[in-house]
């Protein structure tokens, strides 16, 4: 199994799909799963798009850890779904 460090190097070299994949299976294979890999999780959710899913894993990691990183990105995540144009409403 790979350690998180090297799992977050393969999703900041771009493979999201692997990163996942890599943190699904740890996160299922751990007994305790540390707040760093749903933080890590929703990152990689978050570079494909899938709002829904990168807030989601950040919950859980704000669930184990309430200090975790996690907290700050589900507040940015938040604030970039809660941004609207009202004016493109009005054309």
């Amino acid at each position: 199994m790979e350690s998180l460090d090297r799992i977050e190097a393969i999703l900041q070299e771009g493979r999201i799909g692997e990163a996942k994949s890599l943190l699904k299976e740890y996160i299922s294979s751990s007994g305790e799963t540390p707040d760093r890999a749903y933080y890590l999780l929703g990152n990689a959710f978050r570079k494909e798009g899938d709002w829904q899913g990168a807030i989601n894993n950040y919950l859980e990691a704000m669930a184990i850890n309430p200090e975790s990183p996690a907290s700050n990105a589900y507040r940015m995540a938040n604030d970039i779904l809660d941004f609207y144009n009202k004016d493109m409403y009005n054309q």
